[in-house]
């Protein structure tokens, strides 16, 4: 037997302790402020007890403050191992914290006990994003305890506040630890991908949420007349904001959906009861802007679609920008970590990986802001965020084992463009 097969065979042996992280992870509510949590200590320090068990050759925690967290900070982890080639590195970042569960009578098990039918394990981040985690975890384990060389430097981070923003995760640590990380490094992010495991994230639009506060007068609704319907603006501005379609219309065939969007989302409540005219009305557009656009053009053209309601219905219409997230330089179809990873995805599935652009927002995009090449991989059924979220145990088992590639340095050059 081949020295990657044994490996391989080992992983395929994972099952049990697959569900047993799986379980133990999910128990460890890592929810943070602006979710109603504490922070992500509880789950951190069960990763610490993980990694401190592989000896690693360096292990750090990095404690961002944070004074709503417990003890006043929010924590991240770097580890290392050092391999017989030390030119390269490959970088696996994943992140501890999870987003709440939600309305929990649409869940079919308690979210936070995970629940095991057949291959697919059920719980609130088991795919968001320990899936990520134990995978590559899995794969470093693997190759150490066959007893085998790891060929290649290997580094493991976990950060916490991925899910609202990562200024207490990555974006700190970047700020206080970026020398950790150099372009000619493998930096993967197994936080998003499709079920066939061939989409290589390299791409990002930005990000643009809209808060549109349209006021009028408040009334008795018997007497429409003395008053100015802010609902009836709210309506007409949704609708004249289709036209951001019609302006900014470019197909790029690299992302999917290949097109910018413009979605109305959040509405706030008005008046509770139905016998009033709302003198207020607030909702929220969330745009996903194509990186040949600027963020400001949209913002001005939403501005000016917002003046032209505001003339009409003789309603205030105040446009105010919630969050933006400008796209960053694209990771190259070419570079490196693209073509190990394709190449990887080959030797283990015969698949051929795809580079592709998204219309979401990875961590991957603080890495690329830095002139560090990253891509965002992973086999997943993209149940992250959803009631009965879920993962499969035969896609950890692959993706284990991609990463052991990657990890020994077993890949070729294979890549497909769109």
């Amino acid at each position: 037997m081949t020295d990657l097969m044994s490996i391989f065979d080992r992983i395929d042996g994972y099952r049990d302790e697959i569900i047993q992280l799986q379980r133990n992870l999910t128990a460890r509510v890592a929810l943070g402020p602006d979710n109603g949590g504490q922070g992500e200590h509880e789950k951190t320090a069960y990763i610490n007890g993980l990694l401190e068990a592989l000896n690693p050759d360096m292990l750090q925690e990095i404690k961002a403050p944070d004074e709503r967290a417990h003890n006043g900070y929010r924590p991240s982890l770097i580890a290392k191992w050092e391999g017989r080639q030390k030119d390269r590195i490959v970088w696996v970042l994943s992140h501890s914290d999870i987003v709440p569960p939600g309305d929990r009578s649409l869940w079919e098990s308690e979210p936070y006990e995970v629940m095991v039918d057949g291959d697919r394990i059920v719980g609130r981040g088991v795919e968001d994003n320990q899936h990520g985690f134990v995978s590559s975890f899995l794969a470093l384990k693997a190759i150490l305890d066959s007893g085998q060389t790891l060929k290649r430097s290997v580094g493991l981070v976990i950060v916490a506040d991925e899910e609202t923003g990562s200024e207490y995760g990555l974006s700190y640590v970047l700020k206080h630890q970026k020398d950790y990380f150099r372009p000619e490094d493998l930096i993967i992010v197994p936080d998003g991908g499709n079920e066939e495991g061939t989409m290589i994230e390299v791409a990002e639009k930005s990000i643009l949420w809209l808060k549109f506060i349209i006021t009028g007068r408040q009334c008795h609704a018997s007497t429409p007349h003395k008053g100015k319907n802010s609902l009836f603006g709210a309506a007409k501005l949704i609708l004249a904001l289709e036209e951001l379609n019609d302006w900014f219309d470019l197909i790029d065939p690299l992302f999917r959906p290949p097109l910018s969007t413009f979605a109305p989302t959040k509405s706030e409540g008005n008046v509770p009861n139905i016998n009033t005219i709302p003198g207020k009305n607030i909702f929220y557009v969330d745009c996903r802007i194509l990186p040949q656009y600027s963020v400001d053009e949209v913002l001005s053209a939403s501005r000016e679609i917002a003046t032209s309601i505001s003339a009409e219905t003789d309603l205030q219409i105040d446009v105010e920008p919630v969050y933006r997230q400008d796209a960053t330089t694209p990771t190259s179809p070419d570079a490196s970590v693209v073509k190990a990873l394709a190449g990887a995805i080959k030797k283990v599935t015969g698949k051929q990986g795809k580079a592709m652009g998204i219309g979401g927002g990875t961590v991957a995009a603080f890495f690329r802001k830095e002139g560090l090449p990253a891509a965002v991989w992973s086999t997943c059924p993209d149940s992250a965020h959803q009631p009965n979220e879920y993962c499969l145990i035969p896609d950890i088992i692959t993706d284990a084992k991609i990463f052991a590639c990657l990890y020994q340095g077993e890949y070729g050059r294979e890549i497909t463009e769109p």
